[in-house]
C-alpha cells in the first residue's frame, strides 16, 4: 500500500472544508495495528470537528469519522491477527489524528476491540452512540434502578443515542417514555418499544426553571443537556437518576441542589471518550450478546463516505434521525 483515500478535513481562516484526497501512506501515524476500513458512522462530533471553532479538533488537516470498523491488515501487537475483524472508537480517533472516513488507519493495539459476534456493519450502527447508550442504561441498571421504580424519559429520543437508549431499556422492561421535538416519529419510537412519546422538555422552555417540579421520573437518560437536563433533574422521583451524555441544547446547566438533597436525586456522567480499554472491550462483548440492540436496521441508513457531507449538515442542523453508517469500503 503505497497511498490511500480518505475524506480530509482542512482549515482555511475561518472555513473548514473537506473533500476526497489521496494521502500517502506515510502519512499513516504510529501504531500496532493497520486496519483496512469497512465502516465509520455520523455522529455530533463528526459535524463538530467540520464546524468553524467547534472545539473538537486542534489541528487540521484531519480525516474525520470517530467511529471505525474494518479489517487487520497488519499487526505488531500479539492481541491481534491479519484477518481480524475489528472496531475502534474515542481516544482521538478523528479528532486528533486521522479517523475512519480513509481506507486504512492505523492505531495503538489498546485503543482496538474484536468484534467477536457483530459484523463489521452491525459495530459500525452501533457505533459510538449505541455504545453511549448502552453505558447509559446500565449505569441506571447499576445505581438500583428497576422496571418497578417507574417509567424512564429518554432525551432526544430519535438521535443516535437517544434511539438506541429506548430500545435497550425497553429490552431490558422498562417503561420508557420517549422526549423528542419530531412529532412525526411518535410511531417510530414507539416501534422501539417506547410506551409514550411526548414533546421536547422542558414542556415550557421560556418558563423560569424551577428547582424542584413534580416527581414524574424514575430515571432518565438525557441525550440534550442545558435547559432540558435541568428540566429532568427536578423532576426525577426520589432517589432517582439520570445519565447524561448530551450537550446539543447548551454546556450550561442552571439547577439548584435543592434535588440532591431534598430529594436524593444522582447526576451520572456518561463518557465513552476516554474509558478504559477492559471495560470497553467488556462493554462491547455484551453488545453482541445480551445487550445487542434489537431494531438495528429500524434506526440506520447508509451512505457512501463520498456523500457524507449531506448527512452531517443534517445532524448540525438537528434534522437527522436516527444512525448513519458510512460505507467506506467502496464508497469513494
Amino acid at each position: 500500500m503505497d497511498s490511500y483515500q480518505a475524506l480530509l478535513a482542512r482549515q482555511d481562516g475561518d472555513q473548514i472544508t473537506a473533500s476526497i484526497e489521496t494521502l500517502d501512506a506515510s502519512e499513516l501515524p504510529p501504531g500496532d495495528v493497520t486496519i483496512r476500513v469497512a465502516y465509520s458512522s455520523v455522529n455530533y462530533k463528526d459535524a463538530l470537528a467540520l464546524t468553524p471553532r467547534g472545539g473538537v479538533v486542534r489541528d487540521y488537516p484531519i480525516v474525520p469519522g470517530i467511529d471505525l470498523t474494518g479489517e487487520v491488515v497488519e499487526s505488531g501487537s500479539p492481541d491481534f491477527a491479519v484477518g481480524d475483524q475489528v472496531l475502534a472508537h474515542g481516544y482521538a480517533i478523528g479528532t486528533g489524528h486521522h479517523g475512519g472516513y480513509a481506507e486504512y488507519v492505523r492505531l495503538p493495539a489498546d485503543q482496538v476491540v474484536a468484534l467477536g459476534s457483530l459484523t463489521p456493519r452491525e459495530g459500525a450502527a452501533i457505533g459510538t452512540a449505541g455504545f453511549t447508550a448502552a453505558l447509559s442504561v446500565e449505569a441506571l441498571i447499576a445505581h438500583g434502578i428497576t422496571p418497578q421504580d417507574g417509567p424512564i424519559v429518554v432525551t432526544g429520543a430519535t438521535g443516535g443515542v437517544g434511539s438506541v437508549s429506548v430500545d435497550l431499556l425497553a429490552a431490558a422492561g422498562f417503561q420508557v417514555v420517549a422526549s423528542t421535538g419530531k412529532v412525526e416519529a411518535a410511531d417510530h419510537l414507539k416501534a422501539l418499544g417506547a410506551a409514550d412519546v411526548i414533546p421536547r422538555l422542558p414542556a415550557d422552555p421560556d418558563a423560569k426553571p424551577r428547582p424542584l417540579g413534580r416527581a414524574r421520573w424514575a430515571g432518565a437518560v438525557d441525550c440534550v443537556g442545558g435547559a432540558t437536563l435541568a428540566d429532568v433533574i427536578s423532576t426525577l422521583e426520589y432517589g432517582g437518576a439520570v445519565a447524561a451524555s448530551g450537550l446539543t441544547g447548551g454546556p450550561g446547566l442552571n439547577t439548584t441542589v435543592l434535588p440532591f438533597i431534598l430529594r436524593g436525586v444522582s447526576l451520572l456522567g456518561i463518557d465513552s471518550v476516554l474509558l478504559p480499554i477492559g471495560p470497553r472491550r467488556g462493554l462491547w462483548k455484551r453488545l453482541g450478546g445480551e445487550r445487542k440492540p434489537r431494531h438495528l436496521d429500524d434506526v440506520t441508513h447508509e451512505v457512501d463516505v463520498k456523500d457524507v457531507i449531506d448527512v452531517i449538515d443534517q445532524v448540525r442542523a438537528g434534522k437527522y434521525s436516527g444512525r448513519a453508517v458510512v460505507r467506506v469500503a467502496g464508497g469513494f
